[in-house]
């Protein structure tokens, strides 16, 4: 069997992760030192922001590299920071089952720009990136079929930006 580039770094003695400090953030960042801008240490899971450029560069590593084994993408979400420039937030949560350690990745995405979809790498990500394309309007490129998921296609509007305005005609009674 091949030896990866990482099984130095990582060994069944490494503990896994921790809120604070993991091997893998510290590989990520000397891997990548120009495109894992900063490793937070204010979540329960080990987090690194990256570069969307290299966003696909690095999902790939996390997924095909031996050592890391991120076989499971359990979640994407998108956050609106309407203030900010880019002002979305994709974050991934990913897990290598066999490995047992978990990431969480970051990535900035601007109003008009599109993120590289994953759907190539990971099979979950194709109904993760329509649900954040249909109610935040983030566009991916590449997948294989962008569509809203949630609301009906004649719906205006991508109702969890905080800029959005619930049209007269789609309020309930009362409200």
């Amino acid at each position: 069997m091949e030896e990866s580039a990482t099984d130095k770094t990582l060994t069944d003695k490494t503990p896994r992760w921790t809120p604070l400090a993991s091997p893998v953030v510290d590989l990520l960042k000397k891997r990548f030192p120009d495109s894992v801008t900063v490793a937070e240490e204010r979540t329960n899971w080990p987090t690194v922001r990256v570069k969307i450029e290299a966003l696909l560069e690095i999902f790939t590593f996390l997924k095909d590299d031996p050592a890391l084994d991120f076989d499971y993408l359990t979640n994407m979400s998108g956050v609106d920071y309407p203030e900010r420039s880019p002002r979305f937030d994709l974050v991934y949560h990913f897990v290598s089952l066999k490995l047992k350690h978990v990431l969480a990745v970051k990535v900035g995405v601007g109003d008009k720009e599109a993120a590289p979809s994953l759907t190539s790498l990971w099979k979950s990500a194709n109904w993760n990136e329509r649900e954040i394309f249909d109610l935040l309007g983030i566009q991916f490129s590449n997948h294989p079929d962008l569509r809203r998921i949630l609301l009906p296609d004649q719906w205006k509007g991508h109702p969890l930006r905080k800029d959005y305005v619930l049209a007269e005609e789609d309020k309930f009674p009362g409200d």
